[in-house]
């Protein structure tokens, strides 16, 4: 069954992103591929339960992880949905599946003096690319923006002039993210750098590789762990930590989490709420300080 309909449900109706569209497909083209080639069925409608769970054992096997196999279950059931909804199928034979255990992942944040010592402490060039970066990481710590986010960000996203930054989050929701001082002044400085590129091919792309194409998400990956690694022994450093650490950072300063929540782009508080592990460990240490029967 053709999945082009499935696609512009997708992308017109839902307003997914295109990298999710293509996760999707690559999900579904994988699942289609096993069945046509185990049990010679050409049709996804066509396949029941028990071959579902036969791919979901050889994904098992082949070692990935239940997180990863949870994610392609789900992009067959969002397509199962869609071929109920316009009536190709009568019943879903995921309906009754439960997802595989996962164990939650913890994720430690940079503290407050790795990221100082990371922006303050180490030294940053005035060539094009050391500028980039230091613009990059302190995006990532001062708006909480995600990697892709980050990536897809234009020219016309930047307003200097009343210090904001328009970010395109998930399903094409558009959010303002103000911009502090410090942060002006890098793009500022960034921005007269990016001007004196010769040969710009991307041009409404606000972060370029030194040869003028759009900066893409493995780059932006390595820059922030290539920087980390000088300054924190972390096991993981990504732009997701600095994501996480920017907004447990305002919560321990005492920013109110329905901000937070709008700052991050979530779209409920129970996504936001997984940052405040931190923060009340936090306010433990400080009711444990400062509470007179503390000592007793």
């Amino acid at each position: 069954m053709p999945l082009e309909p499935f696609i512009d449900y997708l992308l017109l109706e839902k307003n997914y992103s295109t990298l999710t569209v293509n996760a999707y497909q690559k999900d579904l083209e994988a699942f289609s591929e096993f069945v046509k080639v185990t049990y010679n069925t050409e049709i996804i409608k066509d396949v029941n339960y028990s071959e579902i769970r036969s791919w979901i054992v050889y994904m098992v096997e082949k070692g990935l992880s239940n997180r990863s196999i949870n994610r392609k279950v789900s992009a067959l059931n969002t397509y199962y949905k869609f071929l109920l909804k316009t009536g190709d199928i009568n019943q879903n034979p995921l309906s009754k599946h439960k997802a595989l255990k996962t164990s939650k992942k913890v994720q430690v944040p940079f503290s407050e003096l790795e990221i100082t010592t990371v922006l303050d402490d180490l030294n940053f060039d005035d060539d094009f690319e050391s500028i980039r970066n230091k613009l990059i990481i302190e995006l990532f710590y001062s708006t909480g923006i995600r990697r892709i986010e980050l990536v897809e960000l234009s020219l016309a996203s930047v307003d200097i002039d009343n210090k904001m930054l328009k970010v395109l989050g998930k399903r094409n929701k558009e959010r303002v993210v103000p911009l502090l001082d410090s942060v002006v002044k890098t793009i500022s400085k960034y921005l007269i750098s990016r001007n004196k590129l010769e040969g710009i091919i991307d041009v409404n792309s606000l972060f370029l590789t030194k040869k003028g194409f759009k900066i893409y998400e493995t780059l932006v990956y390595r820059i922030i762990n290539e920087y980390f690694s000088e300054a924190s022994s972390k096991v993981k450093k990504s732009p997701h930590i600095l994501r996480h650490s920017f907004a447990t950072h305002l919560l321990n300063q005492g920013a109110d989490l329905n901000a937070v929540k709008e700052l991050l782009g979530h779209s409920s508080l129970a996504a936001t709420q997984v940052y405040t592990h931190n923060s009340i460990a936090e306010l433990k240490k400080v009711h444990v300080q400062a509470h007179p029967r503390s000592k007793k």
